[in-house]
């Protein structure tokens, strides 16, 4: 397993990360049992699909055919495309807008089943209680086992009923939706959602 665990986007921008997410992290919770928590159970499925990528057999391919449903059903990809686009959004039409999410979606199986590429006994636990940040719910992970000690942290919000990821913090701190907002601007400033579309189809055919 690669030692940025599915986080390969945040390399080149984390000083630019780490001043977004402080500020969130830092505003008061309401701690809430964890065990039950529908937050919680949105993570840990996360969780054994991860640990079940690394198992996979048959190469990236056979990875992203694993993780990809997981990623439907614990990730918000509209709303994470949305918030990693910020303001320009609005300028989208509904057909360029659809076509980003769906490309945001390519590139972010890929990368998983790209850096979750091995398995040598790692475990991903829920650390701490789930903590209520106004409308959204933090959940703590820690990866552990083969010389990794991580932590994965996810903000999640509801949608339908259901609890899903909407950023990623790595590290407590980097803010995965603030390092992809600054890796798109340049990108939309140049050519708009098309080349946003092409930047993003890019990196999932090459993730790192």
């Amino acid at each position: 397993m690669t030692s940025q665990s599915g986080f390969a986007s945040l390399r080149g921008a984390v000083a630019l990360a780490l001043l977004a997410p402080v500020a969130a992290l830092a505003v008061p919770g309401v701690a809430m049992a964890q065990a039950g928590d529908p937050a919680a159970q949105t993570i840990e499925g996360l969780n054994a699909g991860l640990i079940a990528t690394m198992k996979a057999q048959g190469g990236q391919a056979a990875r992203a055919r694993v993780i990809g449903p997981v990623v439907d059903r614990t990730f918000d990809i509209p709303a994470m495309a949305r918030l990693s686009v910020g303001p320009p959004w609005t300028t989208f039409s509904p057909l360029e807008q659809a076509n980003v999410v769906a490309a945001f979606r390519a590139m972010t199986v890929a990368q998983y089943a790209a850096n979750f590429d091995s398995y040598s006994g790692e475990k991903l636990s829920l650390v701490g209680t789930v903590e209520t940040r106004g409308t959204d719910k933090l959940v703590r992970t820690q990866l552990t086992g083969a010389g990794t000690n991580e932590s994965l942290n996810y903000r999640l919000r509801e949608n339908g009923g259901q609890w899903k990821i909407i950023d990623v913090f790595y590290r407590n701190a980097i803010s995965q939706i603030a390092t992809r907002r600054s890796d798109f601007a340049g990108v939309i400033a140049k050519g708009g959602a098309g080349a946003l579309v092409a930047h993003l189809n890019r990196l999932a055919a090459n993730p790192k």
